[in-house]
């Protein structure tokens, strides 16, 4: 009878753990938070029956037990890994593996994929959304996007892609009871801002020439795409990228009602993987197309 196996995840979460002698940086490299790289940890002790990590107020370290479950589960973990590699590298792929930021995949990417599938479906296209720059990606891609030249590897081919402005957007409903005509009139409404991008209101405040332009309040949100649907929901004006906001404008759920106070963002670029498969290079074209498209 084979003995019954531990939680995976939880093993995984613990290796990482072990491996960086941190849960932040466990949480970093497997894209979760802090708390569930320590939940998923007390899940195995308690399989387990041992504690694993000596817990301190800034640091963690291995048990006894801690350094010999390491020892044996780290290299399984890569033997089943290399296991599946093996597998995948004899079996011929027609996947694309595109990295994107979540809010930009959410709002220009997939609402336009369904061409794309439409043209080629034969191609497989795996979305791997990611606040980090290119150059700390954890996994292997063959084509990323994102603002600006920073934060690339050096063997990238870095090509410019959408160019971008900020305007102010709201919901049809919120404009009709609290008409915005001027930048003095969003005085009297709730600004909407996000951590990712928190320097918008004060840069487009300077840009329009009203710099002690005060809200009736501010509600912040951990990422642009919840302050967008923020703004669809009425709750408030939000600075939105034009390249994020297209299909809420065709669609009336937002509305710009200051279209003249633009202001410039950094550009995206993309950046195509060394050798790149002609099956990227056909999703780059269709970019390329997109872009055209956009503007």
């Amino acid at each position: 009878m084979s003995p019954r196996l531990p939680p995976l995840n939880a093993v995984r979460a613990f290796a990482a753990a072990a491996r960086h002698l941190s849960f932040t940086r466990a949480a970093l490299e497997l894209h979760v938070t802090h708390g569930a790289i320590s939940r998923q940890i007390k899940t195995l002790e308690a399989f387990l029956g041992v504690d694993l990590f000596e817990r301190k107020t800034r640091q963690v370290h291995l048990t006894a037990a801690g350094h010999q479950f390491h020892a044996q589960a780290g290299p399984a973990l890569n033997q089943i890994g290399e296991a599946a590699q093996s597998l995948r590298a004899r079996t011929p792929s027609c996947a694309v593996r595109v990295n994107v930021r979540p809010t930009f995949a959410v709002r220009w990417l997939i609402p336009r994929l369904p061409g794309f599938v439409a043209k080629h479906p034969d191609i497989e296209l795996q979305m791997m959304t990611s606040t980090l720059a290119p150059d700390q990606a954890p996994e292997a891609f063959d084509l990323a996007i994102r603002r600006s030249t920073r934060g690339w590897p050096q063997a990238m081919q870095i090509r410019p892609f959408l160019e971008d402005e900020v305007l102010v957007v709201g919901s049809p409903a919120l404009f009709a009871r609290r008409p915005v005509t001027d930048p003095q009139s969003l005085a009297s409404h709730v600004l909407l801002l996000s951590k990712s991008r928190g320097n918008d209101w004060s840069n487009w405040k300077k840009h329009v020439k009203a710099p002690d332009l005060e809200p009736a309040s501010c509600l912040q949100f951990e990422h642009l795409h919840f302050v967008l649907q923020a703004a669809v929901d009425g709750l408030g004006f939000a600075l939105a990228p034009t390249t994020l906001i297209a299909h809420d404008i065709a669609s009336g759920r937002l509305i710009c009602p200051l279209p003249e106070l633009r202001m410039a963002l950094s550009r995206h670029y993309f950046g195509l993987a060394p050798g790149a498969t002609p099956e990227a290079q056909c999703f780059v074209q269709w970019l390329m197309e997109e872009m055209r498209t956009a503007r």
